[in-house]
């Protein structure tokens, strides 16, 4: 937490960076804990199903999902910085035309 204090400390001093408060922080925590509750109670059905090591690895699975989802969802990302991610201009434009950006 301090390392992360004084970098983003350095980065709003050198390039004038521009940081919400919950744009970078409220909204992943969020998502994070989304993602850590769905995948929890993922992982604790599936164990009385199947085998606990792929329950785990399906665990992983849906929680990777969820993640990306609560981001999108919570419009974490502009399009400037969505359109920089691999294949992110067609992500974009899909989740334009479904009315979500």
């Amino acid at each position: 937490m301090i390392a992360f204090s004084i970098a983003i400390t350095v980065l709003r001093k050198t390039i004038k960076l521009n940081l919400t408060f919950s744009k970078f922080i409220i909204k992943p925590i969020f998502a994070v804990i989304i993602m850590g509750i769905c995948s929890y109670f993922c992982y604790i059905t599936l164990t009385g199903i199947i085998a606990t090591k792929l329950a785990t690895i399906v665990s992983i699975l849906v929680a990777i999902i969820i993640y990306v989802l609560a981001i999108v969802a919570l419009k974490v990302l502009s399009k400037e910085e969505m359109e920089m991610l691999p294949g992110g201009n067609k992500v974009y434009k899909v989740l334009k035309k479904l009315k979500i950006y």
